[in-house]
């Protein structure tokens, strides 16, 4: 273990918290109460299945609110490494000196452009496809968001417990509402009554490869689409467009390497999770595979999944391209044209 661990670890959250200062709210209230549930879960180390006590978490969450209004201007600080201070967004070069004594720092831009730190237990390395993943186990430092998987570059970072904090997230939301039959068919396979712990990592190690797949399938959209589609995608944020340009990209990247992966290997668990969190712009823009996942439930037969999802990687490059070369304001239309009228009327 690393001697100066706990000033490093500290120096992170102390970002991770800013940018969380700047950012929370950007979420929906129910997304944001229940990314602090599990924030709070994690910071007091308690189990999944404990009850959380109300009082504490709301005089919790009342404090971290004035702690972020103290430091929403503050500055990100250096990483206090052996070699010195370093740039917090320098990832690559901190890892060459944290990963030969087990620990993994990751540092880039998730959604809304929110800053994102992470630091944690180097678990493994997996070279695969060209790419390097890194998988950590347990977090020291993380900010609200936490991405379970994030792709940097040539590198793919898992956090296998923000994979489980994820999946925790979802199972609870489902439990709360009762709706979704994709999701009450991807947990008839775990047993979680008897055994919440074990189910909830068996169902994150089945998770943890379909979200590889994901950025494996990332790094192949942005490699036919270029450096043109990050700078479009920067352009957006913030704005009505951003959720239909992720939706295009993500779609394209699941047709990619996601879905046909998991068709192949007949993995119904993870199929049937992918279409229970499957968010309302990929809804609105790809019913066709709905309504595929609708046949094989009713027919047992995965050829209308295969069909779309062939049919799906030369159409969302299709338009990914298109979008990438029109103007502002055409592109602006064209979005809103990919979108069912109703979409349309409610954004």
């Amino acid at each position: 273990m690393m001697r100066n661990l706990p000033q490093l670890a500290s120096a992170v959250q102390r970002n991770c918290d800013i940018s969380d200062a700047r950012h929370a709210g950007d979420y929906g209230l129910c997304t944001f109460l229940l990314k602090m549930r599990e924030y709070y879960r994690w910071e007091n180390e308690l189990p999944f299945a404990s009850t959380l006590p109300r009082d504490q978490l709301g005089d919790w969450l009342k404090a971290r609110e004035q702690a972020w209004d103290r430091i929403e201007a503050a500055q990100f600080a250096p990483l206090p490494l052996a070699r010195g201070e370093l740039d917090p967004f320098d990832a690559e070069a901190a890892n060459r000196e944290l990963l030969p004594q087990g620990c993994v720092y990751s540092a880039g831009y998730g959604r809304w452009h929110k800053p994102v730190f992470f630091l944690g237990r180097l678990l493994r390395v997996e070279e695969r496809a060209g790419f390097t993943i890194r998988i950590s186990s347990c977090e020291y430092a993380r900010e609200l968001a936490a991405p379970p998987a994030m792709l940097q570059g040539r590198t793919i970072f898992v956090r296998l417990e923000s994979v489980r904090r994820y999946l925790w997230e979802k199972i609870e939301e489902y439990q709360w509402r009762k709706q979704g039959n994709a999701m009450a068919r991807a947990l008839a396979s775990y047993d979680f009554v008897a055994d919440t712990e074990g189910a909830l990592q068996r169902m994150a190690d089945n998770e943890m490869e379909t979200m590889i797949l994901h950025e494996l399938g990332e790094a192949q959209a942005g490699e036919l689409l270029g450096e043109a589609w990050g700078e479009m995608a920067l352009q957006l944020s913030r704005t009505r467009g951003e959720p239909v340009a992720r939706a295009v990209r993500d779609l394209l990247a699941d047709c990619l390497s996601t879905l046909p992966v998991l068709l192949e290997r007949d993995n119904l668990q993870a199929l049937h999770f992918y279409f229970a969190t499957f968010d309302a712009p990929r809804r609105e823009l790809f019913p066709q595979a709905l309504d595929a996942y609708e046949y094989f439930l009713r027919s047992g037969a995965l050829d209308r999944l295969w069909q779309v999802v062939h049919e799906g990687r030369e159409r969302w490059l299709e338009c990914a391209r298109g979008l990438l070369a029109l103007n502002p304001a055409e592109r602006e239309a064209a979005m809103a044209s990919l979108l069912p009228p109703s979409a349309r009327r409610a954004s």
